[in-house]
């Protein structure tokens, strides 16, 4: 389970925010990931902001990415906005790569 976590992870590495550089895990837009012994997953994420010009578009992909995985049975994302995303929930990477350290 742990692996198949962590390719989870992976995936989300692989999709960028169109306005920012950087990918939508190390952003931290990533809030939770669960995963049951289903294979069912279910992502908590937020976006930089509610007026995002990718809020419809950004969920959807992740869902469509994540549940195309192999052994994965679905995935859902559930948008939240508490706590609000702000340039801390950031990693160090993400802060690196945009010039904030």
């Amino acid at each position: 389970m742990e692996e198949l976590e962590n390719e989870i992870v992976e995936v989300l590495k692989s999709i960028y925010d169109p306005e920012i550089p950087v990918d939508i895990f190390e952003l931290g837009l990533i809030y939770e990931v669960k995963l049951d012994k289903d294979f069912n997953v279910e992502i908590e994420m937020t976006l930089t902001s509610p007026n995002c010009p990718v809020a419809e578009s950004m969920p959807r992909e992740v869902e469509e990415r994540v549940a195309a995985m192999p052994r994965i049975k679905s995935a859902k994302v559930n948008i939240v906005f508490d706590p609000p995303w702000d340039r801390d929930m950031m990693s160090e990477e993400a802060k690196l790569e945009l010039g904030f350290l």
